[in-house]
């Protein structure tokens, strides 16, 4: 029947805020703007949202989302952009809501659709059951895990809502993050505040299981804070990610110690004084995660120098 639209075979599920648990099909050849404005097709009432926010573009089996000059951005996977393309599996943040793109049948529908002129409306319903609202603005923001909400969303999240409060990550180690106006200020795992907070929120950020919950403003005083915009953070925290993967194949695991190769054959006046630093480090801890703790030095450069010290005889596994 002409006019009629096809399924793309594409489900944007709602994984937080309003429509959360709810699927929305997607056609495949038209357009859904995504906004506060009541009149478009899939409508976010939140004060983080612009009236027209972003929009989705299906065609020929392709989707692209493109972001309308929103005051607060369109995140997809973490990372702000302007117009990229979509693919399944992908994460896309407007305001304090998460989808996410999935293929597949509709398990459960977020409303009905229905054909008026120009592009086609979407008539969203929220879900029947209740759903307690958190400080947030959506039912899974407040708590949840790492495997619903993926770190860099929930931070993108948080730094957008320009909320105030710690957010307390439970992993291996238990990690926190203060937020001042959406901001981070410090960050801090296992409550050891010896460890520099960068430092610390660079290895947070790469933590990829574990709960979380999200908790009131901690008015303590830090005497080093953080002052870098999240995707700042973001960025560096993924290249550290992706550096010490390359490395970590040449030192032992992070809870093996390490000590002094006697008798030292190699010369010492041939080590860098930053290398001198992380020996008398080795020598004063042993074990290489107390290491990298102690050193003011990123983890890359640690790991670096203790690869490169094992290369040369300098140092041996304990």
């Amino acid at each position: 029947m002409e006019g009629a639209m096809a399924f793309s075979g594409y489900v944007l599920k709602f994984i937080s805020g309003k429509y959360q648990g709810g699927e929305l099909p997607l056609d495949d050849n038209r357009e859904y703007i995504i906004g506060r404005k009541s009149d478009i097709d899939i409508v976010i009432v939140e004060d983080m949202v612009s009236r027209m926010h972003a929009k989705l573009v299906l065609t020929n089996g392709q989707i692209y989302i493109q972001d309308l000059g929103s005051t607060n951005g369109t995140f997809v996977n973490g990372e702000r952009i302007k117009r990229v393309r979509l693919k399944e599996g992908d994460r896309i943040l407007v305001g304090t809501s998460l989808f996410r793109l999935e293929r597949g049948e509709i398990k459960k529908p977020v409303g009905q659709a229905k054909i008026t002129k120009g592009v086609p409306k979407e008539e969203l319903k929220e879900p029947q059951q209740p759903q307690k609202k958190t400080m947030l603005g959506g039912p899974s923001i407040q708590q949840g895990t790492l495997t619903e909400i993926p770190m860099a969303d929930l931070l993108q999240m948080i730094t957008v809502s320009k909320k105030s409060g710690v957010l307390v990550i439970k992993s291996q180690d238990e990690g926190k993050i203060f937020f001042r106006n959406g901001q981070i200020t410090y960050a801090c795992i296992n409550e050891n505040h010896s460890l520099n907070p960068i430092k610390a929120i660079y290895r947070i950020i790469n933590w990829d299981k574990g709960s979380y919950r999200f908790d009131p403003p901690d008015n303590r005083k830090f005497v080093v804070e953080i002052d870098e915009d999240l995707d700042v953070l973001l960025m560096e925290a993924l290249r550290q990610r992706d550096e010490l993967k390359k490395i970590s194949s040449q030192i032992p695991p992070l809870n093996r110690s390490l000590t002094l190769n006697v008798p030292i054959t190699p010369p010492l006046k041939d080590l860098k004084p930053e290398q001198l630093d992380i020996l008398q480090l080795i020598i004063n801890y042993g074990q290489i995660k107390a290491v990298m703790d102690k050193s003011p030095l990123t983890d890359i450069e640690v790991a670096k120098a203790i690869a490169f010290m094992l290369s040369k005889g300098y140092i041996r596994e304990a």
